[in-house]
């Protein structure tokens, strides 16, 4: 098949750093090319890909100190996008909303895989006037804000099996790996660490948006010796990081939409301790990927029982369910659907004028 692959334009793909949606455009796409599809990747410049590429950008616009308005080069991604569109097969994009009044002009099929939150107010109206455009989520807890719009499919992020090794022993720390911000509660996770007495390492980037609450909230707890600050990580470090710890802290408090990081910490065999919110009964197995918990107190005593977790089902869980091969396929399933879809109408039209001939 012939597929484009749209990634938003704040980070390369792969992403350098912090991205989850940028690293699971690069694993969906290098899928597909290794299975003999003709992709085209339409992201920055600065992406790596065994597909085509198409560059927007020089660089990834986040940590790009001359960019002052990304929406400006998203535009030119929808213009690049759209001149081309009768090339493709299918068209996937994974930037939101912002293509959907020229998708609704558009014949070729396409499909929008939504990798945020949806329970915003501002949003109701907007997949209102666009319930024609067929959606894909990564949880069945992130429709629900929007139940009644054009869901496809859920289609649960997946990694490369050779991405990460596990580690059969546990470690002796416990990991945050993400994002600095009140949603994600680190706050949380130090307390978790303090109450249990066992190191807490985090490796987190910290967002403009989220400074004065790291400076505020966060950073007055990090002189506990238990705590260490190590800033942003990248794959380089990740496995690593997560391999070596005695168990992942996910002591979110919004509806995650996945959780990217909780499929990491299980390719490595690490098990999780994850607040029962968003899509973490989902993506858990109580007891096998580690512990699915609603307070404090239940997160603590989860912590005390990391190290009886067989490492090694939770790695091979992780294979089972969450693989990109198997995230590859479910798209590709998709895709199928919708071109089958959109010759249906042709068929028929054809059949009619036939008809009216004879």
């Amino acid at each position: 098949m012939r597929i484009a692959q749209i990634a938003p334009l704040h980070e390369s793909v792969p992403p350098k750093l912090y991205g989850g949606t940028e690293r699971i455009v690069s694993y969906l796409t290098e899928e597909l090319a290794r299975m003999g599809h003709d992709v085209t990747l339409f992201a920055s410049l600065d992406s790596r890909t065994k597909a085509r590429l198409r560059g927007i950008c020089p660089r990834a616009l986040r940590l790009n100190p001359e960019v002052r308005d990304p929406l400006a080069h998203h535009v030119l991604l929808l213009e690049e996008v759209f001149k081309s569109a009768d090339s493709f097969d299918v068209i996937h994009f994974h930037i939101d909303y912002i293509h959907f009044p020229l998708a609704r002009r558009v014949n070729t099929p396409h499909l929008t895989t939504l990798h945020g939150r949806l329970d915003i107010p501002d949003l109701q109206p907007l997949y209102m006037e666009f319930k024609d455009m067929p959606l894909v989520s990564i949880s069945n807890h992130q429709r629900r804000p929007l139940a009644w719009a054009n869901w496809r499919a859920t289609v649960y992020h997946g990694l490369p099996e050779d991405l990460y090794s596990p580690s059969p022993v546990p470690g002796k720390y416990l990991a945050f790996l993400g994002r600095i911000s009140p949603e994600k509660r680190p706050d949380r996770a130090i307390e978790i660490a303090k109450r249990a007495g066992i190191p807490l390492k985090i490796a987190a980037k910290v967002d403009k948006a989220d400074q004065e609450y790291f400076n505020v909230k966060i950073k007055p707890l990090l002189s506990n010796p238990l705590v260490e600050f190590l800033g942003e990580v990248g794959d380089a470090e990740k496995n690593e990081f997560l391999a070596g710890a005695l168990g992942l802290l996910f002591p979110i408090d919004w509806p995650e939409p996945f959780g990217l990081v909780m499929i990491e910490a299980m390719a490595c065999g690490t098990p999780v301790v994850a607040y029962r919110r968003g899509s973490v009964p989902e993506v858990m197995v109580d007891g096998l990927s580690g512990f699915v918990v609603d307070d404090l107190d239940q997160a603590v005593k989860a912590v005390q029982k990391l190290e009886h977790v067989d490492r090694m089902a939770c790695r091979q869980y992780f294979e089972e369910r969450f693989s990109a091969r198997r995230m590859a396929r479910d798209y590709l399933s998709l895709y199928r659907e919708m071109v089958y879809d959109s010759y249906r109408p042709m068929t028929a039209a054809r059949g009619q004028e036939s008809h009216a001939v004879h």
